[in-house]
């Protein structure tokens, strides 16, 4: 055999691995992008959290985080519905794992005692979809929620602001750091604050500036590799007398104002994709 002729043999090889490599990767996409299709439009979703589907684009946000059935994902601080835990849950049960971690209820706070309770009987009303969910506690300290380096992906949604008002963002931060292997992903989607206006260390607005939140994640770690608009509203003006939960779904002040809240909808969001590097 020629020399001309084993180079080509060997490039078109390699050109045959890259290829399959190429379409393995889109098929992969393709496949989790059905399976979430049928999973958001599954009967184990309530019709209260389908309706919020228009203003939290579940689909889209978890493909942009690059979400896929084979991963281990932690989310953090998950809503009592089990607003994504409906999805994701479900999503990696036969092939990943799906970690929740829930305010500790040792802490003796009867809202959060109440809180995991509702989360536990959401899951224990379906076992053929949460029978494999791992609950773990989240420390207020800091300590870790899972064993370092356990997770593929970690996700929190609209949770930022929650621990700048308990005054440990950092620590919850750090503790998503270890959780996640190197170069697994982080997914925060947050209510945006207005730029012009300094950013109160307590959120009480419910709202955080964009560049506050990457500032104070960058510095656990974490790396900024995209950003998205998919959960953006410029409708929302971010100057309300109740903060963000004026707006819907909570409606704080009732029925004052409320067509117009209605009109406006759920809050502007940003929406963040870090990965742990794989060397800090």
């Amino acid at each position: 055999m020629s020399a001309i002729l084993r180079a080509a043999l060997v490039l078109a090889a390699s050109a045959a691995l890259v290829g399959g490599g190429c379409a393995a990767k889109y098929s992969s996409r393709q496949t989790t992008s059905v399976k979430l299709d049928q999973l958001i439009a599954g009967p184990q979703r309530s019709a209260a959290n389908r309706a919020r589907d228009v203003y939290r684009h579940p689909k889209e946000t978890l493909l942009f985080f690059g979400l896929r059935p084979e991963m281990s994902v932690l989310e953090i601080w998950p809503d009592p519905s089990g607003w994504y835990t409906e999805i994701v849950a479900p999503l990696v049960r036969e092939n990943g794992k799906y970690y929740a971690a829930v305010l500790d209820a040792a802490a003796g706070n009867a809202g959060q005692e109440k809180r995991v309770a509702d989360f536990k009987q959401k899951l224990a009303g379906n076992p053929s979809l949460y029978d494999k969910v791992i609950v773990a506690p989240l420390p207020e300290d800091g300590r870790d929620i899972v064993p370092p380096g356990t997770v593929d992906m970690v996700l929190t949604f609209r949770n930022v602001h929650n621990w700048m008002g308990r005054d440990d963002a950092s620590k919850a931060f750090g503790a998503m750091y270890r959780a996640l292997k190197p170069g697994g992903v982080l997914g925060v989607v947050e209510h945006r604050g207005n730029p012009s206006v300094p950013q109160d260390p307590q959120a009480k607005s419910g709202y955080v500036n964009e560049q506050y939140a990457i500032d104070l994640i960058q510095a656990a770690g974490f790396r900024l590799v995209a950003k998205s608009e998919i959960n953006a509203n410029p409708r929302d003006t971010k100057d309300y007398e109740q903060g963000v939960w004026t707006l819907p779904p909570v409606y704080r002040l009732g029925d004052k104002d409320r067509e117009k809240y209605t009109a406006i909808g759920e809050s502007d969001r940003f929406t963040l994709k870090f990965i742990k590097p794989e060397r800090r």
